[in-house]
Parts: structure tokens; C-alpha cells; sequence
């Protein structure tokens, strides 16, 4: 059996953002708790959404002190500011730590016996949908806007653990790529990467069917067609990444994702590194680690990235040429091509156990182990 969970309702286009007041009158909602980031207050971004509620009498106030990996902390004071402010709904702006802090609240509020915030790593047993959220995407990478995923960062222990909850995932999303245009290149680069990682974990992970492969493969496409574009800022790379993101989260939500999301997880946990520049280094490494388990796969994925000729090529050289499609992609935006920058050699194990401990390792297309973790850390290196 296969299940597919999306939003109730989404958004997509320039200038959506309109629709948030529709939604929030015609739902009935009284006071909303936005949740955003003070660099985003700050430049102006989370403005244009507060602008309309202002406009349209729309009661609000404002939780800003989301971080780029959100903490427990971060989580049980937003549930704080949630309940002092008598809010019934919220608006998460902002990329994925925005959206991830706001479904950890939300589920919280509603199923309070998870108030620790750690006992819902993993498929946690909440009873109770989430608050309502309206989800507003400023980044074109993580797709939490549709996704049943959220990452929290354990401070003390230097970890990142991974929520997975039907009951998590945002009423409605708002997909407008006018709120992405005042990213910098290095972070629609770092995102953009972000999202063809998830499009193609997803379209490689064991729990791959028909429906997700349909989703990831169009993204695919969409994505290596759009982010050089996104990184110059033009409309079209815009708007095809704020596309090609959101359905790459359609698909990978609902089967998973593998080890370069669980390698990427601690980098973030340890060194505070974006989470899409962690990704976007691993990938090609995993990607030729992970070949032997594909099948016919990477064909498809060279296909999509725009490779020529791939239907006379022997297994070895579509796969090779998969491969070398993504290098170029992430050499052309921009993103470092090792972690000697980043990792401290002497972390390795710790990194290697806290990925094989990972809640999407087990979706990775060839099993794997801890020595051979490390193996690839070192590699990266």
C-alpha cells in the first residue's frame, strides 16, 4: 500500500501572496502568530505579507527569532509567544527553518504531551492535527510548504533529528516566486541545490513507486532548466524554481529521501552549515556510491538534466554522465566542490554515527554502514 499526503490547498505565481486574506477571512481566523527570522523582518521580506494583513484589518503578531538550524529553544518559545498572543493559526515565512519551527509549534499547541520537543524525532504518535499553518516560502529549496517533514537541532547533544507527522504538514501554501527575488545567489544556489537533492533521493529511494517517480523526474527537469536562471535572478529561473522545488517536496514527503540528506543533517548540527550547501557538496559523491542500486535510473535523470544521446549509452557512461550533469549544475551556481573547508577531521566518526543514526538513512537506495560512511566523508575531503 502507498499513501500520498499533500496540502489542502496551495498557491502558485507571481503575486499570490493576495491569497492569503481570502484564506485567513474565509477560514474564519482570528489572530495569527507569524513566524519569520529578523533578517527577513529586517530586509523586508516578511513586510510584503504583513503589508496585507494590515491592509485587510488582520490581527497578528510576531514570533522573529527563528534560526538557520532552529533549536528546542526556538520551538518551545514559539509555542510560548503562540499562547500569550491567543493565537488560532499560523503564518510561517521564510525558508525551512521558518516552516519547520512553525510545524513544531503547531503540533505542540495541539498535542502538549510532546512539550520536550525531542519525543517527536522520528514518526512521532501525535493524535491531533497540527494549528493550522499558511505556509510562505522565501527560498526555492526545502518545499516544507508541502511537505510532512520537520528538522529541530539538539543543541546540547550537536545533533539534528528528523520529525516525520501527517499531522504536521501546512493547510495551505502560498508558492510566490516575487518573495523569492531578493535571495542572494549564494542562498537560491545553495537552496536550488537543496531541491534537486530531494528530487533525486526521492526518485532513487526504496520506497520509489510510480506516482513519486512522475513528480521527481518532472522536477528534475524543471530545476537544471531553472536555477542557473534563479542564481541571475531572472523571472523565469524564479518562477521555475519555486515550481520545480514544490514538486519535488510533493514526491519525496511521501517516500523518503537517503544518505546525503543523513550526512548532510550533522554538518548542520556540528557546524551550523546551510543546509543546502551540505547537500549540494555530498550529492555527486553519494550519487556515485549509491549507482549499483539504481537500475535504469540515472538514464532518466541524465535525460532530465538535459543530456544528449543517453538512450546509446551503455549503463556506465549514463550513470557517469548523471553524474557529471549535477557536478556542472552546482560548478555553475557556485557551491563549494569538498568539505575540507568545513569538517574537522577528528569529527568524522561522530558525523558518520550521527548519519547512519538518521531518520532517512534507511531509504537509501544501497545499504549501508558506518565504516563505509565514514569512507565517504573522507572522500569529500
Amino acid at each position: 500500500m502507498n499513501r500520498f499526503v499533500l496540502n489542502e490547498t496551495s498557491y502558485h505565481g507571481s503575486g499570490c501572496i493576495s491569497a492569503i486574506v481570502d484564506e485567513a477571512k474565509g477560514r474564519g481566523f482570528k489572530k495569527a502568530l507569524v513566524v519569520t527570522d529578523k533578517d527577513l523582518m529586517k530586509f523586508g521580506v516578511a513586510g510584503k505579507v504583513l503589508k496585507l494583513l494590515d491592509e485587510n484589518g488582520l490581527a497578528y503578531e510576531i514570533y522573529d527569532e527563528c534560526k538557520a538550524n532552529p533549536t528546542i529553544k526556538n520551538v518551545q518559545d514559539g509555542v510560548e509567544a503562540f499562547k500569550a498572543a491567543g493565537a488560532d493559526y499560523l503564518i510561517a515565512i521564510g525558508g525551512g527553518s521558518s516552516m519547520d519551527t512553525a510545524k513544531a509549534i503547531g503540533i505542540i499547541v495541539r498535542n502538549p504531551e510532546f512539550a520536550d520537543v525531542t519525543s517527536l524525532e522520528g514518526v512521532a504518535p501525535t493524535k491531533n492535527k497540527c494549528v493550522d499553518i499558511i505556509a510562505v516560502p522565501t527560498t526555492a529549496g526545502t518545499a516544507a510548504e508541502v511537505t510532512i517533514n520537520y528538522v529541530i537541532t539538539d543543541v546540547e547533544k550537536n545533533r539534528k533529528f528528523v520529525c516525520v507527522d501527517v499531522h504536521d504538514i501546512p493547510v495551505v501554501a502560498v508558492v510566490d516566486p516575487e518573495m523569492m527575488s531578493s535571495m542572494p545567489k549564494g542562498l537560491t544556489a545553495a537552496t536550488g541545490m537543496d531541491a534537486l537533492t530531494h528530487a533525486i533521493e526521492g526518485y532513487i529511494t526504496k520506497g520509489a513507486w510510480e506516482m513519486s517517480d512522475m513528480m521527481h523526474i518532472k522536477a528534475i527537469e524543471i530545476i537544471s532548466k531553472s536555477l542557473r536562471g534563479a542564481v541571475e535572478n531572472t523571472k523565469e529561473g524564479r518562477e521555475g524554481m519555486a515550481l520545480g522545488q514544490y514538486i519535488a517536496g510533493m514526491g519525496f514527503s511521501n517516500v523518503g529521501l537517503g544518505i546525503v540528506h543523513s550526512m548532510a543533517h550533522p554538518l548542520g548540527a556540528v557546524y551550523d552549515t546551510p543546509h543546502g550547501v551540505a547537500n549540494a557538496i555530498i550529492l555527486p559523491t553519494v550519487m556515485e556510491y549509491n549507482a549499483p542500486a539504481t537500475g535504469e535510473k540515472y538514464r532518466e535523470i541524465a535525460r532530465a538534466m538535459g543530456v544528449k544521446g543517453v538512450d546509446d549509452m551503455s549503463q556506465e557512461e549514463y550513470r557517469k554522465a548523471a553524474i557529471d550533469a549535477v557536478k556542472q549544475l552546482s560548478i555553475d551556481v557556485g557551491i563549494p566542490q569538498d568539505l575540507k573547508e568545513i569538517v574537522k577531521p577528528e569529527d568524522i566518526q561522530f558525523l558518520a554515527e550521527s548519519a547512519y543514526a538518521d531518520a532517512c538513512r534507511p531509504g537509501n537506495p544501497r545499504d549501508t554502514s558506518v565504516e563505509e560512511i565514514i569512507e565517504l566523508y573522507n572522500k569529500l575531503m
